[in-house]
């Protein structure tokens, strides 16, 4: 009894490890900026509540995906020395462990999904579905980037239907922005794994067509999410302090590509933790403050 008193809380940590519940920055802020925005079409009041259920859905869903990913590529982090400390693989988690933490985060995030609306959980098992498929895509096709984007880009069409109730065109521009945006980056991610893909037969863009291909790919990825941010914003009559986002963003952009480069991925880990977390942040500050100069209200 007084062991499993002890051990509870380290696994607890070890689950949080596992699922690097840090990085829920990079797609949260874009959920609350699609939120806000159907907040302020509908009726220009912040709903806590369901800002609240928000947060836990994309926190839960989030939590999920990456536990099933840990899982099911426990034996692939083994073989890779930029890996082989995670947690399954160490054994500071046990996969039975894991599979309970990801089924309790599922059923908190179908939970919040049905507290918000009908369609809302009628639509949570599709967004499941990608999230299991992409640890498997690295198995079956060079381009499991596609599916990671496909996967982000539920996060802000899931915060507008959580408001709404409704479909948005809308909230897919912003959507696919943060889609591409993610798997842009998550091809820069990839380099640093080549060899080691190689040798044990992971597919992805660097292993297949060289770090050069998968630098431009990024950096084309990158061009169209700012081209997208560009048409939510004019399809939303974003002000003043939007479009400053998007400039801050943009240089950010240019920041990161300009440190990373097909012969020089040293500062690799500044330019996907730093940099890509700072972009969510900083477009979503400017995002609720020019909701607020235009009148939404706290």
């Amino acid at each position: 009894m007084t062991t499993a008193a002890i051990s509870q809380p380290g696994r607890t940590r070890a689950f949080l490890r596992l699922v690097m519940i840090e990085h829920s920055v990079f797609a949260l802020p874009f959920a609350y900026i699609a939120a806000l925005t159907a907040m302020y079409e509908a009726d220009r009041n912040i709903h806590w509540g369901r800002l609240l259920l928000v947060t836990v859905c994309m926190v839960g869903l989030r939590t999920f995906a990456m536990a099933v990913n840990r899982i099911i590529d426990r034996e692939i982090d083994a073989r890779n020395p930029r890996t082989a400390h995670r947690e399954l693989v160490t054994g500071a988690m046990s996969v039975r462990h894991a599979w309970t933490g990801a089924l309790i985060a599922l059923v908190v995030f179908l939970g919040a999904a049905a507290l918000l609306n009908p369609l809302c959980l009628a639509l949570a098992p599709v967004a499941v579905i990608p999230m299991v498929v992409y640890p498997y895509g690295k198995r079956f096709t060079n381009f499991p980037q596609a599916i990671l984007g496909l996967a982000q880009a539920m996060g802000p069409v899931g915060g507008w239907l959580a408001i709404s109730g409704e479909w948005s065109w809308t909230a897919v521009i912003l959507g696919l922005a943060v889609g591409i945006w993610i798997g842009g980056f998550d091809l820069i991610y990839a380099c640093q794994d080549v060899e080691t893909d190689r040798e044990i037969g992971v597919m992805s863009v660097p292993a297949r067509f060289g770090i050069p291909a998968a630098i431009w790919g990024a950096r084309a990825c990158h061009t169209i999410t700012t081209a997208l941010f560009v048409w939510y914003a004019l399809a939303t009559g974003a002000g003043a302090f939007f479009w400053l986002g998007l400039l801050i963003v943009a240089a950010a952009f240019l920041y990161e590509h300009h440190i990373v480069r097909p012969h020089d991925l040293s500062r690799l880990n500044r330019a996907f933790f730093s940099v890509n977390g700072f972009i969510g942040i900083a477009l979503f500050v400017c995002a609720l403050l020019d909701l607020l100069v235009r009148g939404l209200t706290v």
